[in-house]
C-alpha cells in the first residue's frame, strides 16, 4: 500500500502541491532571517517531516519555530537511529539472542512507545469518526486510504501497526533526504564555481518562465540538467545510507575469485563504490556534477557504480519521491537567496568529517547566513 498509494508515480505526482507548499513556506522562513545564522539541517529537517506528515494525517507536527513537541519529536526520533545503528551484542552471540544485555532493546521499545503517542491521538479520532476529517478539500492522506481499504479490524493490534509504519516512513524519509540536502548545500559552499553554473542555469532555464514568482515547482527542477547532475553528483560522494541493507546469498555462488556460500549476508559499500578509482578514474574524491553531464549514468538501479537507494526488488521504495523532492529543494534555496559562512570563514576549510547514522550526516551541522538573492 504504502508502494502504490504513496510512491507510485501517480501518487507522487497528485502529492506535487503538498511539497511546493512546504518548500514556499521554508522559503518564506529563511525569508525572514536575513543576515542571521541558520542551522540548515533543522530547517530542512522541518520542512520534508512536515511533507511527510500532511501526507499522512494532512497536518503539520513540526514547523519551524522551536517548541517542545519540535523538539522533543526530533530528540526522539535521532535517539531512535542512534540505538537503530549501535552495535548489539545479541546480534554477534547466538546465545544471547533472546536476551537484551546492553539494553537497547527496551529502551528502543520505550521511545518507540513515545514517538507513537505523538500521533496516535490522530488516528484514534479519524477512526471513531468513521474516517472523517476537519477538511473542506477532496483530497486524501494516507490515513484516509489506510480506513477505505478495511484496515481497522479490532481482530489485529490496527494501531500498533500503522504507528509501526508510519514510524518506518518518517525515520527513514528525513534524515535521509536532510543529509542529502545538507552536503549538496555544503559542496555548493565549496565550490562557488559549481553555484555560479547552477545560479546561470536558473537564470536561463526558468527565470523566463515564472514571470517574476520566488518559487520553481517540481517540473522545472526535473528538466535542468546541471542542477540533477549536482544531485548525482552529491550521492555519488555522499551516499544518503553508505552501507546497503544486508543481502542474503539465495545460492553459492563465485564473485572475483572468492566463494560466497549460500546464506551469506552480504553488505554492499556504497560509499567506498562512488570513490573507486576504477569506475570514477577522473579525480574521484572532487566534487565535479560535470561528469554527469551527457551520461546516461543514474542512481535508479540500471548502472551499479551508482546505487545509492540499492537495486532490485528490495531497492529503496523512497527514490521516486526523493529524486524529485532534493532538486525541488536545492533550486528553491539558491534560487531565493545568496548564502555565505558565519564570520567569514574560508570555504575550503569547512569541516567535512561524517557522522555514521541511519544516513551518513556532516558531523558539524551546516551554518549559513541567507541573503537576498541577486537575481
Amino acid at each position: 500500500m504504502f508502494r502504490n498509494e504513496i510512491f507510485s508515480a501517480k501518487a507522487i505526482e497528485s502529492q506535487a502541491a503538498v511539497r511546493e507548499k512546504k518548500v514556499a513556506e521554508m522559503v518564506e522562513f529563511f525569508g525572514g532571517n536575513l543576515g542571521e545564522s541558520v542551522c540548515i539541517r533543522e530547517v530542512v529537517f522541518a520542512t520534508i517531516f512536515d511533507m511527510l506528515s500532511n501526507l499522512m494525517f494532512s497536518r503539520d507536527f513540526i514547523g519551524f519555530e522551536r517548541n517542545e513537541t519540535a523538539n522533543r519529536l526530533k530528540s526522539l526520533i535521532q535517539r531512535l537511529i542512534e540505538l537503530g545503528v549501535s552495535p548489539n551484542l545479541a546480534d554477534f552471540f547466538p546465545v544471547m539472542k533472546n536476551l537484551d544485555p546492553q539494553g537497547l532493546r527496551r529502551e528502543a521499545t520505550r521511545r518507540c512507545n513515545e514517538l507513537y503517542s505523538l500521533w496516535q491521538r490522530d488516528v484514534k479520532e479519524r477512526r471513531e469518526r468513521g474516517g472523517e476529517r476537519e477538511r473542506s478539500d477532496d483530497t486524501k492522506d494516507f490515513l484516509d486510504i489506510l480506513l477505505e481499504n478495511g484496515l481497522d479490524d479490532d481482530q489485529v493490534d490496527w494501531l500498533s501497526l500503522v504507528s509501526f509504519f508510519f514510524f518506518k516512513l518518517f525515520t527513514a524519509g528525513t534524515d535521509t533526504n536532510t543529509a542529502t540536502i545538507e552536503w549538496a548545500m555544503t559542496e555548493l559552499i565549496r565550490n562557488r564555481g559549481v553555484m555560479n553554473k547552477l545560479r546561470e542555469e536558473l537564470k536561463r532555464e526558468v527565470l523566463p518562465l515564472i514571470s517574476g514568482k520566488p518559487l520553481i515547482d517540481e517540473a522545472m527542477a526535473a528538466r535542468l540538467p546541471y542542477l540533477n547532475a549536482i544531485v548525482k553528483e552529491t550521492l555519488r560522494l555522499h551516499p544518503p545510507v553508505s552501507l546497503l541493507p544486508p543481502h542474503r546469498a539465495s545460492e553459492s555462488c563465485e564473485l572475483l575469485n572468492y566463494t560466497i556460500p549460500e546464506g551469506a549476508y552480504i553488505t554492499v559499500n556504497v560509499w567506498a563504490i562512488g570513490r573507486d578509482p576504477t569506475v570514477w578514474d577522473d579525480d574521484p574524491g572532487t566534487f565535479k556534477p560535470e561528469r554527469f553531464i551527457g551520461s546516461k549514468t543514474d542512481f535508479r538501479a540500471q548502472h551499479f557504480e551508482l546505487v545509492p537507494f540499492g537495486g532490485g526488488r528490495r531497492m529503496c521504495p523512497g527514490m521516486p519521491l526523493s529524486a524529485r523532492l532534493i532538486p525541488l529543494v536545492l533550486a528553491a534555496l539558491v534560487r531565493n537567496f545568496d548564502w555565505c559562512l558565519p564570520n567569514e570563514v574560508d570555504p575550503a576549510k569547512l569541516d567535512m568529517s561524517e557522522k555514521f547514522g541511519l544516513a551518513l550526516q556532516k558531523e558539524l551541522p551546516l551554518r549559513l547566513i541567507p541573503r537576498q538573492s541577486l537575481f
